[in-house]
C-alpha cells in the first residue's frame, strides 16, 4: 500500500467528489491491505454511483472474501444485469466467470 498514492487519491476525491473513478481507484488502493477501508469506498460507489460498472466485480469479490456471501451474490447479479444494460460484453463475461467461480466455491462448503 502506497501512502503517498492514497493521499493523492484522497485529494482527487475531495476535488472531484462526483467522479466515480477517483473513488474506485482509492478503493482498489486499499483493497489488498485494508479491506475494511476499501469496503467503505465500494459502498460509497454502490450508493452514489450505482451505474459505475467496474465497482461490481471487486466489491462482490471483497464481500465474498469477508464472508458476506449473500451480499456478494447480490452484487454479482446486479453487475451482470448492469453489464447487459450497458452492453459491455467483456465485463459481462468477467462477471459471469467470477460469479460461476463464486458459486462453485459455495458448493464446496
Amino acid at each position: 500500500m502506497n501512502n503517498e498514492r492514497i493521499q493523492q487519491l484522497i485529494r482527487f476525491v475531495q476535488e472531484e467528489p462526483n467522479e466515480p473513478f477517483n473513488i474506485y481507484a482509492l478503493a482498489l488502493e486499499y483493497l489488498g491491505h485494508q479491506p475494511t477501508e476499501a469496503r467503505l469506498y465500494f459502498d460509497q460507489l454502490l450508493t452514489q454511483h450505482p451505474d459505475y460498472l467496474p465497482t461490481y466485480y471487486h466489491a462482490a469479490a471483497l464481500y465474498a472474501e469477508l464472508g458476506e456471501r449473500e451480499k456478494a451474490a447480490e452484487l454479482y447479479e446486479k453487475g451482470i444485469v448492469l453489464a447487459k444494460v450497458q452492453n459491455k460484453q467483456k465485463t459481462l463475461l468477467e462477471l459471469q466467470r467470477a460469479q460461476q467461480a463464486f458459486e462453485e466455491d459455495a458448493d464446496e462448503w
